[in-house]
């Protein structure tokens, strides 16, 4: 993507169009994915600056430009959060969890919130009252998604955004990842914060990110591996 934007032979702008009209086409048309539960209205607006960007100064940061699927546990700014459930139905946050922050520093834009399992609370299948339906593994879709962090990982594995961010509690990153064909990061406790992450154990709760490529994975591993006051556990990440 970025060789790309460096040759002149896309925009920002053309990037996020296309994954719109692959999401438009697939998620719930034709094999029905099933694994958007909200488009950020604001996605072309935000390509749209980065582009403006680019064209004055270069690339804002290491993931400038890459559209994210964010798991709907995550806290995002102005945009409904609800951890798969209807009792959260029109809550708008009015700040980012601490790692979407931080992907947006760097330059990320949050295209779409994902399906979960409701509250994250099962590693086998993606289900919530939010969205109506099961998500659908791309790759057989009479296949589970294997948990909570599905949504995310039939995603970027349906090719409907760059990269993903999920949640592992028991297996919720791990076993969609496994399931999709994708790289999936969960780290060590405290290397990454889970400020503004709804929780499900505090004792387990991991987030980190998901991707087709251990290279894609670990660009975004780089950027969210750091301490955070809002998350004491993360105490020692910088050292």
């Amino acid at each position: 993507v970025h060789a790309a934007f460096k040759a002149k032979r896309l925009t920002c702008r053309t990037l996020v169009e296309r994954y719109l009209t692959r999401i438009e086409s697939l998620d719930k048309r034709g094999p029905a994915i099933n694994s958007i539960v909200l488009l950020n209205p604001d996605a072309l607006i935000t390509a749209d600056s980065l582009d403006r960007r680019y064209a004055r100064s270069g690339p804002v940061g290491p993931l400038h430009c890459i559209p994210l699927i964010v798991k709907d546990n995550f806290e995002t700014k102005g945009l409904q959060t609800t951890g798969g459930s209807l009792a959260l139905e029109g809550w708008r946050p009015t700040q980012d969890a601490t790692m979407v922050r931080l992907v947006k520093q760097a330059g990320a834009i949050v295209l779409a919130k994902s399906n979960l399992a409701e509250w994250a609370f099962t590693p086998y299948e993606t289900v919530s009252s939010i969205l109506p339906g099961y998500t659908k593994n791309p790759y057989a879709l009479d296949r589970v998604t294997a948990g909570s962090s599905g949504g995310t990982a039939a995603a970027v594995a349906a090719g409907f955004g760059t990269l993903g961010l999920g949640t592992d509690t028991g297996n919720s990153i791990r076993g969609p990842s496994a399931h999709q064909a994708l790289v999936g990061i969960r780290s060590t406790m405290g290397l990454t914060s889970r400020a503004g992450v709804i929780p499900l154990n505090a004792s387990a709760d991991i987030a980190g990110p998901m991707a087709r490529s251990v290279a894609d994975a670990v660009a975004v591993f780089d950027v969210i591996a750091h301490s955070d006051p809002d998350d004491p556990v993360t105490v020692d990440a910088d050292s």
